[in-house]
């Protein structure tokens, strides 16, 4: 099974409504998990040092991480749950550990993240507060298209660059961030993209087998894309799971015969 990472760039990204209060130092080692429950699923999470690690699943929302770490300087923990709140600790390695289980409770939250986008006033991760679920994947493309996200994988065809930018996970629904760069010097009519989800079992005989992804919505998708323009847009779908022989696969094509396929 693959997974996909969120990018943590959230305090970046957006404008913070913080208190300043001390910070709870939490005590973890090598041999064993230090396991942190919270109020509300995690949505992202980053330690600021290499020797700890904080895993939780980014496939599937829930409570809980588990924490690590190995000898070395002390550390802090930045988590960011669905409901929008932030929580902040500092870290520090120890041979003797006296707790291994945390109940976070929601008055250490820290301060709620605030997305820049001036026409929305709060986070958009509570589907039932809108009237409809195009109405909540539109808020929701729109916040994920203000932050700052690494590539995941990208394919370049003659000057047409398309990339993945991210995956992400929310309700039961996956968001693909992706991005269409025109370096060539006509102009690129979209005919249409596709998502696939390539089975390729050695043990058969059989070629692959393309399994595509119609998406629930699709935000800011172009229909053109101009020479040295850059175009980005979200496609949501159904949660996609992969399994131990599959990969997913991105197939665009042009009006007038150019086509692209990415593969992750």
């Amino acid at each position: 099974m693959k997974t996909f990472f969120l990018i943590p760039f959230f305090v970046i990204s957006t404008l913070i409504y913080a208190q300043e209060k001390q910070l709870d130092t939490i005590l973890a080692n090598d041999s064993k998990n230090v396991a942190l429950f919270f109020p509300n699923p995690i949505m992202q999470a980053i330690t600021g040092s290499d020797n700890f690690v904080f895993t939780y699943n980014r496939e599937k929302e829930q409570y809980f991480g588990l924490l690590q770490a190995q000898p070395g300087v002390e550390s802090n923990l930045l988590v960011l749950t669905s409901d929008g709140k932030i929580f902040s600790y500092i870290l520090k390695y120890n041979r003797e550990l006296k707790t291994l289980n945390r109940f976070i409770r929601e008055q250490e939250s820290i301060g709620t993240e605030i997305p820049i986008a001036k026409n929305i006033s709060k986070i958009p991760l509570y589907e039932g507060n809108y009237e409809n679920r195009a109405t909540f994947f539109e808020k929701f493309s729109r916040f994920l298209l203000n932050r700052n996200f690494k590539t995941l994988a990208s394919k370049n065809e003659n000057g047409i660059i398309l990339r993945l930018n991210e995956m992400v996970y929310q309700h039961s629904e996956v968001y693909l961030l992706m991005e269409l760069e025109n370096k060539s010097n006509i102009d690129f009519e979209i005919n249409y993209l596709n998502v696939f989800i390539s089975n390729s079992n050695k043990q058969r005989k059989s070629s692959s087998q393309n399994l595509v992804q119609n998406p629930i919505y699709k935000y800011s998708f172009p229909a053109i894309v101009k020479s040295s323009e850059v175009k980005r847009f979200v496609y949501v779908l159904p949660k996609i799971v992969l399994g131990k022989n599959e990969k997913l696969q991105v197939e665009l094509t042009e009006k007038h015969g150019r086509k692209i396929k990415l593969k992750l």
